[in-house]
Protein backbone atom coordinates (compact mmCIF):
# COMPACT_ATOMS: atom_id res chain seq x y z
CA UNK A 1 0.00 0.00 0.00
CA UNK A 2 1.76 3.40 -0.94
CA UNK A 3 0.41 7.09 0.16
CA UNK A 4 -1.77 9.26 -1.45
CA UNK A 5 -2.78 12.95 -1.29
CA UNK A 6 -6.43 13.84 -2.06
CA UNK A 7 -8.16 17.03 -3.10
CA UNK A 8 -11.84 17.05 -3.05
CA UNK A 9 -13.91 19.83 -3.87
CA UNK A 10 -17.52 20.50 -4.15
CA UNK A 11 -19.98 23.25 -3.76
CA UNK A 12 -23.22 24.47 -2.18
CA UNK A 13 -25.35 26.40 -3.53
CA UNK A 14 -28.20 28.04 -1.07
CA UNK A 15 -27.97 25.69 1.33
CA UNK A 16 -26.40 24.23 4.67
CA UNK A 17 -23.27 22.45 4.14
CA UNK A 18 -22.33 22.06 7.89
CA UNK A 19 -24.82 23.24 10.48
CA UNK A 20 -22.89 24.66 13.74
CA UNK A 21 -25.59 23.10 16.74
CA UNK A 22 -23.90 25.72 19.25
CA UNK A 23 -24.58 28.69 17.11
CA UNK A 24 -28.38 28.32 15.95
CA UNK A 25 -27.31 25.42 13.54
CA UNK A 26 -25.71 28.26 11.48
CA UNK A 27 -23.31 27.50 8.40
CA UNK A 28 -20.39 26.99 10.22
CA UNK A 29 -17.64 30.31 9.38
CA UNK A 30 -14.20 31.62 9.47
CA UNK A 31 -15.76 35.14 10.46
CA UNK A 32 -12.92 36.59 10.06
CA UNK A 33 -11.71 35.40 6.97
CA UNK A 34 -15.01 34.92 5.47
CA UNK A 35 -14.44 31.50 5.10
CA UNK A 36 -17.23 28.56 5.33
CA UNK A 37 -16.49 25.56 7.00
CA UNK A 38 -17.01 22.13 6.76
CA UNK A 39 -15.51 19.28 9.60
CA UNK A 40 -14.09 16.26 8.34
CA UNK A 41 -16.63 14.34 10.74
CA UNK A 42 -19.26 15.44 7.76
CA UNK A 43 -17.62 14.37 5.02
CA UNK A 44 -17.22 11.23 6.64
CA UNK A 45 -20.93 10.62 7.63
CA UNK A 46 -21.50 10.87 3.72
CA UNK A 47 -18.76 8.41 2.78
CA UNK A 48 -20.58 5.97 5.32
CA UNK A 49 -24.22 6.30 4.89
CA UNK A 50 -23.54 5.92 0.83
CA UNK A 51 -21.05 2.96 1.51
CA UNK A 52 -24.04 1.22 4.00
CA UNK A 53 -26.23 1.91 0.81
CA UNK A 54 -24.13 -0.50 -0.94
CA UNK A 55 -24.57 -3.08 1.47
CA UNK A 56 -21.06 -2.35 3.30
CA UNK A 57 -20.92 -3.44 7.07
CA UNK A 58 -20.45 0.06 9.13
CA UNK A 59 -19.24 0.20 12.93
CA UNK A 60 -20.21 4.16 13.45
CA UNK A 61 -24.08 3.56 11.91
CA UNK A 62 -27.20 2.66 13.90
CA UNK A 63 -28.58 -1.05 13.99
CA UNK A 64 -32.29 -1.44 13.17
CA UNK A 65 -32.67 2.19 12.96
CA UNK A 66 -31.28 2.56 16.57
CA UNK A 67 -28.26 3.95 17.33
CA UNK A 68 -26.56 1.80 20.34
CA UNK A 69 -23.28 1.85 21.72
CA UNK A 70 -19.82 0.27 20.97
CA UNK A 71 -20.54 -2.53 23.37
CA UNK A 72 -23.74 -3.71 21.98
CA UNK A 73 -22.60 -2.35 18.61
CA UNK A 74 -19.73 -5.39 18.92
CA UNK A 75 -22.05 -7.89 20.55
CA UNK A 76 -24.53 -7.50 17.64
CA UNK A 77 -21.49 -7.92 15.19
CA UNK A 78 -20.38 -11.24 16.74
CA UNK A 79 -23.38 -12.81 17.20
CA UNK A 80 -22.65 -13.77 13.23
CA UNK A 81 -18.46 -14.82 14.07
CA UNK A 82 -17.57 -18.09 13.30
CA UNK A 83 -15.07 -20.79 13.35
CA UNK A 84 -14.60 -23.56 11.54
CA UNK A 85 -17.69 -23.26 10.32
CA UNK A 86 -19.51 -23.66 13.63
CA UNK A 87 -20.63 -20.71 16.10
CA UNK A 88 -18.76 -19.10 18.19
CA UNK A 89 -19.09 -16.87 21.81
CA UNK A 90 -16.64 -13.92 21.76
CA UNK A 91 -15.56 -11.92 24.83
CA UNK A 92 -15.52 -8.27 23.03
CA UNK A 93 -13.12 -7.19 26.30
CA UNK A 94 -10.49 -9.59 25.32
CA UNK A 95 -10.62 -9.88 21.38
CA UNK A 96 -7.90 -12.04 20.05
CA UNK A 97 -5.91 -11.35 16.92
CA UNK A 98 -7.85 -13.56 14.52
CA UNK A 99 -11.36 -11.74 15.93
CA UNK A 100 -10.05 -8.23 15.24
CA UNK A 101 -9.13 -9.22 12.11
CA UNK A 102 -12.75 -11.07 11.20
CA UNK A 103 -13.98 -7.46 12.82
CA UNK A 104 -11.66 -5.16 10.24
CA UNK A 105 -12.24 -7.43 7.35
CA UNK A 106 -16.62 -6.35 8.18
CA UNK A 107 -16.30 -3.08 8.70
CA UNK A 108 -15.10 -0.96 6.11
CA UNK A 109 -15.02 1.99 8.07
CA UNK A 110 -13.19 0.92 10.30
CA UNK A 111 -10.50 -0.07 7.75
CA UNK A 112 -10.80 3.32 6.54
CA UNK A 113 -10.93 5.88 9.27
CA UNK A 114 -10.34 3.97 12.28
CA UNK A 115 -11.63 3.50 15.18
CA UNK A 116 -12.20 4.51 19.27
CA UNK A 117 -14.30 1.12 20.53
CA UNK A 118 -14.75 1.58 24.32
CA UNK A 119 -16.20 -1.44 25.69
CA UNK A 120 -18.21 -1.70 29.22
CA UNK A 121 -16.70 -3.83 31.70
CA UNK A 122 -18.95 -7.53 32.28
CA UNK A 123 -21.48 -6.28 35.79
CA UNK A 124 -19.26 -6.74 38.97
CA UNK A 125 -16.04 -7.25 36.81
CA UNK A 126 -14.29 -4.13 37.25
CA UNK A 127 -13.15 -1.64 34.61
CA UNK A 128 -13.83 -1.89 30.36
CA UNK A 129 -11.59 -1.98 28.02
CA UNK A 130 -11.02 -0.31 24.57
CA UNK A 131 -9.88 -0.75 21.17
CA UNK A 132 -8.32 1.98 19.44
CA UNK A 133 -7.84 1.27 15.74
CA UNK A 134 -6.09 4.77 13.80
CA UNK A 135 -7.39 5.20 10.54
CA UNK A 136 -5.31 5.61 7.12
CA UNK A 137 -7.88 8.02 5.42
CA UNK A 138 -8.31 11.08 7.09
CA UNK A 139 -9.18 14.36 5.92
CA UNK A 140 -8.68 18.07 7.41
CA UNK A 141 -11.53 20.36 7.65
CA UNK A 142 -12.46 21.47 4.48
CA UNK A 143 -13.06 25.20 4.13
CA UNK A 144 -14.45 27.79 0.96
CA UNK A 145 -11.65 28.47 -1.33
CA UNK A 146 -14.26 32.08 -1.91
CA UNK A 147 -15.63 34.49 0.14
CA UNK A 148 -19.00 33.48 1.68
CA UNK A 149 -22.34 35.49 2.35
CA UNK A 150 -24.78 33.90 4.64
CA UNK A 151 -28.50 34.48 3.34
CA UNK A 152 -30.56 36.74 6.03
CA UNK A 153 -32.24 33.51 7.83
CA UNK A 154 -35.78 33.40 8.04
CA UNK A 155 -37.80 31.42 10.62
CA UNK A 156 -39.64 28.19 10.06
CA UNK A 157 -41.93 26.36 11.88
CA UNK A 158 -42.40 22.59 12.34
CA UNK A 159 -45.15 20.66 13.17
CA UNK A 160 -45.19 17.28 15.11
CA UNK A 161 -47.95 15.38 16.20
CA UNK A 162 -47.60 13.60 20.45
CA UNK A 163 -49.89 11.93 22.30
CA UNK A 164 -53.06 12.78 20.14
CA UNK A 165 -52.43 16.78 19.89
CA UNK A 166 -50.19 18.81 17.54
CA UNK A 167 -46.67 20.55 18.58
CA UNK A 168 -44.95 23.39 17.02
CA UNK A 169 -41.44 24.49 17.21
CA UNK A 170 -39.60 27.29 15.45
CA UNK A 171 -36.57 27.61 14.43
CA UNK A 172 -33.66 29.67 11.65
CA UNK A 173 -33.22 28.50 8.24
CA UNK A 174 -29.50 29.57 7.58
CA UNK A 175 -27.77 29.05 4.56
CA UNK A 176 -24.87 30.37 2.31
CA UNK A 177 -25.50 31.47 -0.91
CA UNK A 178 -22.53 29.82 -2.91
CA UNK A 179 -19.86 28.18 -1.17
CA UNK A 180 -16.91 26.67 -2.76
CA UNK A 181 -15.33 24.00 -0.41
CA UNK A 182 -11.56 22.40 -0.83
CA UNK A 183 -11.29 19.40 1.42
CA UNK A 184 -7.13 17.73 1.85
CA UNK A 185 -6.93 14.68 2.74
CA UNK A 186 -4.50 11.57 2.99
CA UNK A 187 -4.32 7.95 3.00
CA UNK A 188 -1.19 6.69 5.12
CA UNK A 189 0.04 3.20 3.88
CA UNK A 190 1.79 2.32 7.16
CA UNK A 191 -1.24 2.80 8.47
CA UNK A 192 -3.23 0.60 5.92
CA UNK A 193 -1.60 -2.42 7.27
CA UNK A 194 -2.93 -2.13 10.89
CA UNK A 195 -6.49 -2.02 9.47
CA UNK A 196 -6.59 -4.06 6.35
CA UNK A 197 -7.34 -1.36 4.21
CA UNK A 198 -7.22 -2.80 0.65
CA UNK A 199 -6.95 -1.27 -2.98
CA UNK A 200 -10.27 -2.25 -3.34
CA UNK A 201 -11.25 0.02 -0.50
CA UNK A 202 -9.37 3.04 -2.06
CA UNK A 203 -11.42 2.38 -5.19
CA UNK A 204 -14.81 2.62 -2.95
CA UNK A 205 -13.26 5.71 -1.33
CA UNK A 206 -12.36 7.43 -5.21
CA UNK A 207 -16.21 6.07 -6.20
CA UNK A 208 -17.77 7.50 -2.54
CA UNK A 209 -16.08 10.95 -2.61
CA UNK A 210 -17.66 11.55 -6.08
CA UNK A 211 -21.12 9.89 -5.61
CA UNK A 212 -22.38 9.97 -1.64
CA UNK A 213 -23.18 14.25 -1.73
CA UNK A 214 -25.51 14.04 -4.43
CA UNK A 215 -27.27 10.82 -3.35
CA UNK A 216 -26.81 11.82 0.97
CA UNK A 217 -27.13 15.21 0.94
CA UNK A 218 -30.74 15.28 -0.21
CA UNK A 219 -32.95 16.63 2.95
CA UNK A 220 -34.32 20.12 2.79
CA UNK A 221 -31.41 21.78 4.13
CA UNK A 222 -28.68 20.27 2.62
CA UNK A 223 -29.68 19.98 -0.83
CA UNK A 224 -27.58 21.96 -3.53
CA UNK A 225 -24.20 20.56 -3.42
CA UNK A 226 -22.32 19.51 -6.20
CA UNK A 227 -18.94 17.36 -6.50
CA UNK A 228 -16.80 19.54 -8.73
CA UNK A 229 -12.98 17.80 -8.77
CA UNK A 230 -11.05 14.63 -7.35
CA UNK A 231 -7.70 14.87 -7.58
CA UNK A 232 -5.54 11.83 -5.98
CA UNK A 233 -2.03 11.56 -5.86
CA UNK A 234 -0.79 8.08 -5.39
CA UNK A 235 3.43 7.66 -5.00
CA UNK A 236 5.80 5.29 -5.32
CA UNK A 237 6.26 4.27 -1.62
CA UNK A 238 4.45 4.98 1.85
CA UNK A 239 7.43 7.24 3.47
CA UNK A 240 6.47 10.37 0.54
CA UNK A 241 3.11 13.08 1.12
CA UNK A 242 3.59 16.71 -0.80
CA UNK A 243 1.21 18.19 1.53
CA UNK A 244 -2.02 20.28 1.45
CA UNK A 245 -2.50 20.41 -2.08
CA UNK A 246 -5.42 23.82 -1.54
CA UNK A 247 -2.58 25.75 -0.98
CA UNK A 248 -2.01 25.65 -4.69
CA UNK A 249 -5.39 26.30 -6.16
CA UNK A 250 -6.94 29.80 -6.21
CA UNK A 251 -10.46 30.84 -7.17
CA UNK A 252 -11.03 34.00 -9.47
CA UNK A 253 -12.67 35.77 -8.33
CA UNK A 254 -13.37 35.36 -4.44
CA UNK A 255 -16.04 37.27 -3.32
CA UNK A 256 -19.79 37.46 -4.32
CA UNK A 257 -19.83 34.29 -6.11
CA UNK A 258 -23.76 32.82 -6.67
CA UNK A 259 -23.14 29.35 -9.28
CA UNK A 260 -20.50 27.50 -10.86
CA UNK A 261 -20.42 29.81 -13.75
CA UNK A 262 -19.27 32.53 -11.79
CA UNK A 263 -16.03 31.70 -10.88
CA UNK A 264 -12.47 29.99 -12.45
CA UNK A 265 -10.20 27.58 -11.17
CA UNK A 266 -6.84 29.09 -11.04
CA UNK A 267 -4.74 25.37 -10.76
CA UNK A 268 -0.75 26.57 -12.49
CA UNK A 269 0.98 26.32 -9.52
CA UNK A 270 -0.55 23.27 -8.53
CA UNK A 271 0.47 21.49 -12.00
CA UNK A 272 4.09 22.84 -11.73
CA UNK A 273 4.08 21.35 -8.11
CA UNK A 274 3.04 17.94 -9.26
CA UNK A 275 5.58 18.43 -12.39
CA UNK A 276 8.47 19.37 -9.98
CA UNK A 277 7.53 15.93 -7.65
CA UNK A 278 6.52 13.41 -11.02
CA UNK A 279 9.60 11.01 -9.42
CA UNK A 280 7.81 10.38 -6.79
CA UNK A 281 4.30 9.63 -8.53
CA UNK A 282 3.44 6.55 -9.54
CA UNK A 283 -0.06 7.50 -10.61
CA UNK A 284 -2.82 10.87 -10.93
CA UNK A 285 -6.24 9.63 -10.83
CA UNK A 286 -8.60 12.62 -11.58
CA UNK A 287 -12.09 13.72 -12.39
CA UNK A 288 -13.17 17.11 -13.10
CA UNK A 289 -17.05 18.31 -13.69
CA UNK A 290 -17.62 19.41 -16.79
CA UNK A 291 -19.07 22.90 -15.52
CA UNK A 292 -15.25 23.58 -13.63
CA UNK A 293 -13.62 25.97 -15.77
CA UNK A 294 -10.22 26.34 -15.33
CA UNK A 295 -8.67 30.03 -15.33
CA UNK A 296 -5.88 28.47 -17.53
CA UNK A 297 -8.37 27.49 -20.18
CA UNK A 298 -8.18 24.09 -20.88
CA UNK A 299 -8.95 21.08 -18.15
CA UNK A 300 -6.51 19.82 -15.39
CA UNK A 301 -6.14 16.53 -17.63
CA UNK A 302 -4.94 18.80 -20.74
CA UNK A 303 -2.57 20.78 -18.58
CA UNK A 304 -0.87 17.83 -17.34
CA UNK A 305 -0.28 16.39 -20.47
CA UNK A 306 1.03 19.34 -21.86
CA UNK A 307 3.65 18.70 -18.87
CA UNK A 308 4.27 15.10 -20.09
CA UNK A 309 2.38 13.06 -17.49
CA UNK A 310 -0.34 11.80 -19.26
CA UNK A 311 1.22 8.31 -18.32
CA UNK A 312 0.61 8.80 -14.85
CA UNK A 313 -3.16 10.19 -15.54
CA UNK A 314 -5.95 7.80 -14.52
CA UNK A 315 -9.50 8.74 -15.26
CA UNK A 316 -12.20 8.22 -12.27
CA UNK A 317 -15.53 7.30 -13.40
CA UNK A 318 -18.74 9.47 -11.93
CA UNK A 319 -22.15 9.47 -11.99
CA UNK A 320 -22.82 11.29 -15.10
CA UNK A 321 -20.31 9.42 -17.14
Amino acid sequence: MHNSDILFIYDAKLCNPNGDPDDENKPRMDYDARRNLVSDVRLKRYIRDYLQDKDNEIFVAKVNDVTVDATNRLKKLFEHYEENNKRVEVDINKLEDKQIEWMLKKLIDVRMFGATMPIKAKEGAGRGSSNTFTGPIQFNWGYSLNKVNIVESSTITSTFAGKGEEHSTMGKDWRVYYSFIAFHGIISGKRAEKTNLSEDDITLLDDALLKAIPLQATTRSKIGQTPRLLLRIEYLDDATFLGDLRGYTKVNPEENLRDISDLKLEVAPLIDFIKENQYKIKKIYLWQHRNLEIKEEKTIKELLKEKELQDKIIDLPHLDQ
